[in-house]
């Protein structure tokens, strides 16, 4: 009776198997795409990001939906990008940041971890002040940090960002130290704007179109912009050369894939997005926004990217920038350290229990389901992305109802027939990404 019971709920989970394979993608992309987007929202490259993802919808047919990993100076937006599973469902907006982030020692991604798809736009830093500042001037506001270092306070972004790199670079170019003027870290323009409006620092420097609400409103004021010339739709902004400061610095956003994706998903993906950055809509989108659409297809961006990287190189590693970090610790720090640390404590659990001193049967024996429990979890980590959500998940329901006495002609049906309705659930009603595997789902 046991192995015809197990027979038929084999042949249950093989139907419902087969049943889901169906749905294995016969044209690509054929569900969700997820754009990560490095930074908060309600700044530059999140509003890029959004319509970018709004016009790929139309061009691909699949929802593109945005998700703002912020923190880590950037690091963890480009690391989750650059480390996504390579199958052209997750693309990064990346930001000038991945040429800056390594030459810091704050992570190991380059560009060289992504395939580059599209550079959307480039756009010069700029200094503001709220519009009740007494600095009136560029000159006004550099005399203040000239006699009194430390006292004033910036943001824009985070702590060694573009714009951070762009008020040094100023400070440096007029003689000055690059920390005269306290960076404060915030993940983005948007809430380093709404602290400028608070009072919680004195100037933000970012680029034009992300302050453009705050500047048409008459609530900041633009001390002038860090580029050539002037910037189409702020003509009335002055350059700093026109003021008699040397300084020019840019920042540039982009589309990219993790580096391994196959090259006919990503001649897709090219296609979609020149196709998108030629249109009139984005076109509209961007000289409203007063973004400055920059395009360049897969070969250009990646050159782009290089000569980038270089320069950075040069000027992050020379002598004016080395004041600039006060972050001295590398990537692998921290997980190294926890790593030793569950090392010590697994060592001393081990001596402890040598010598009698390990806690009584009953309450040792208590702590192995919670064990199990962090097993299958690991386990569905691991596996998850080569077998897919459904298999993976599966496996690991059946084993969690085995230890926990389940009889296996019931486990195996239970398990299948709960991995499916979730699959169901979540990647197909409310159309979140999952892990599809090898097989498709």
């Amino acid at each position: 009776m046991q192995t015809r019971s197990i027979t038929v709920a084999c042949a249950i989970l093989f139907g419902l198997l087969i049943t889901l394979g169906c749905s294995h993608e016969s044209r690509y992309p054929d569900q969700p795409i997820t754009l990560i987007c490095p930074w908060s929202p309600g700044g530059g490259t999140d509003r890029v990001s959004r319509q970018v993802a709004a016009q790929l919808e139309e061009q691909l047919g699949v929802p593109v939906s945005v998700i703002n990993a912020t923190g880590g100076s950037g690091v963890t937006g480009h690391t989750r990008g650059a480390t996504a599973r390579a199958d052209g469902y997750t693309l990064t907006m990346i930001t000038v940041e991945l040429n800056l982030l390594h030459w810091r020692g704050l992570t190991n991604i380059t560009h060289r971890d992504f395939a580059p798809l599209q550079l959307i736009n480039r756009d010069s830093a700029a200094l503001f002040v709220r519009n009740d500042s007494p600095y009136a001037s560029l000159d006004d506001l550099q005399s203040v940090i000239a006699a009194t270092p430390g006292r004033l306070k910036a943001s824009g972004t985070a702590f060694g960002g573009i714009w951070h790199v762009a008020l040094v670079g100023w400070l440096d170019a007029r003689g000055l130290d690059g920390s005269a003027a306290t960076w404060i870290s915030i993940n983005g323009s948007g809430p380093s704007l709404q602290e400028l409006m608070a009072g919680g620092v004195d100037m933000v420097c970012c680029s034009l179109p992300e302050a453009d609400a705050m500047l048409s409103s008459g609530q900041v004021r633009c001390l002038g912009v860090m580029a050539d010339a002037r910037v189409n739709g702020f003509n009335d902004v002055p350059t700093f050369r026109e003021l008699g400061h040397d300084w020019t610095l840019e920042g540039w956003r982009g589309m990219a894939a993790p580096r391994d994706t196959p090259p006919e998903r990503l001649a897709v993906l090219a296609r979609a997005l020149d196709t998108m950055v030629a249109s009139q809509s984005m076109k509209t989108f961007m000289s409203n926004a007063g973004f400055g659409l920059s395009p360049e297809g897969p070969e250009a961006f990646g050159k782009t990217l290089q000569q980038q990287d270089a320069m950075f190189r040069e000027v992050l590693t020379g002598p004016a920038f080395q004041k600039m970090s006060g972050e001295h610790f590398g990537p692998m720090v921290f997980p190294a350290l926890i790593l030793i640390l569950l090392l010590v404590a697994g060592a001393f659990a081990i001596i402890g229990s040598r010598r009698g001193f390990s806690a009584p049967t009953a309450v040792a024996v208590s702590r192995i389901p919670a064990i199990v429990v962090l097993a299958a979890a690991i386990f569905y980590l691991a596996a998850a992305d080569v077998l897919g959500f459904v298999l993976t998940s599966m496996l690991m329901l059946v084993g969690l109802l085995v230890y926990f006495q389940t009889r296996l002609a019931i486990a195996i049906p239970l398990a299948a027939v709960v991995s499916v309705l979730l699959y169901q659930a979540f990647a197909i009603a409310m159309r979140v990404p999952l892990p599809r595997g090898l097989l498709g789902w």
